[in-house]
């Protein structure tokens, strides 16, 4: 059984370059690698990013284990427990700041955005410095569902009154939009699936065929013994629920082949999946590739394939 997640090297490298570029002209790019690692696995990928910056941001704290020695980590997820003092934690909350007290750690401070999630008002910045933690800079996390005017107002009326020396930690906006920013403050963008996946033609996610067999009509199979509803062939494929395969939200297959999508004979289970084709199509063969259609940062990968 494997999940495969082909790369096209160049095109994926040129687009990593182009996006990184493009951002350093009005902004300091801070890549992201988190959770699993967007599909290329969290460590392979903060090799990646190492090579493109010195600092990069993680998850949480317990994804800090493993990263290059030579990137400061930025984790975006406030935590509940002590220092980390190879990393800079944030602050969203009063409560985050008790477990840090006295111990000089370097914090970023998040402002409370219309997301309407971690960050508080102002104060919390000077509470936090107050506290005697380093604070490198506050963060503004916008909502995927505003317009470019909306962004530009929020993150604007958030700066207004900050120090200037204070540096801005942004993510959800995009670089065409910081020369409409305060020119009072610096900007750092935090940039991940953009980043990672922004040209999705260059990724390909596959599973194999495993086994093929020949069925009738009113036949029982699979864990519930369904009946078969019509003669045809079922096809198992090596990606299940372990991989983090469902249905589409619509409840339709993920999984194509020759540019046809492949019905499910029932729900993925664990490491296989039993898909079910008509008599009349020809089926995939043992050892063959099924296109996988799902979300990288909710997949788990067997193996990167670099092409």
């Amino acid at each position: 059984m494997t999940v495969s997640l082909t790369v096209d090297r160049e095109r994926w490298s040129a687009h990593v370059h182009r996006t990184l570029e493009r951002i350093r002209t009005v902004a300091t790019p801070v890549p992201v690698v988190k959770g699993n690692g967007y599909g290329f696995g969290r460590h392979d990928l903060a090799a990646i990013a190492a090579r493109e910056s010195n600092t990069l941001c993680v998850g949480t704290v317990h994804e800090l284990a493993g990263l290059p020695e030579s990137v400061t980590p930025i984790v975006l997820t406030p935590s509940l427990r002590g220092p980390e003092p190879q990393a800079v934690l944030t602050i969203g909350n009063e409560a985050h700041l008790a477990p840090l007290s006295g111990s000089g750690q370097q914090v970023i401070v998040k402002l409370a955005s219309s997301m309407q999630r971690y960050g508080r008002q102002k104060t919390l910045l000077q509470h936090t410095i107050d506290s005697g933690l380093d604070v490198k800079g506050v963060a503004i996390h916008l909502p995927l569902a505003a317009s470019d005017d909306d962004r530009v107002a929020e993150v604007s009326a958030l700066v207004e009154g900050l120090p200037a020396s204070t540096p801005v930690w942004l993510s959800h906006i995009d670089p065409s939009l910081i020369d409409r920013l305060p020119t009072t403050h610096s900007y750092l963008l935090r940039v991940g699936t953009e980043l990672w996946h922004g040209d999705r033609d260059a990724l390909y996610l596959t599973t194999d065929v495993l086994d093929v067999r020949s069925v009738s009509s009113g036949q029982n199979a699979g864990y519930r013994q369904h009946q078969v509803p019509h003669d045809g062939y079922l096809i198992m494929v090596g990606a299940g629920t372990a991989h983090g395969v469902q249905p589409l939200a619509d409840g339709r297959s993920p999984f194509h082949f020759n540019r046809q999508r492949l019905d499910m004979f029932e729900p993925p289970h664990m490491h296989t999946t039993m898909l079910l084709v008509q008599r009349e199509v020809d089926p995939p063969e043992i050892g063959e590739h099924v296109d996988l259609q799902r979300p990288l940062t909710q997949t788990a990968v067997d193996e990167v394939i670099w092409k």
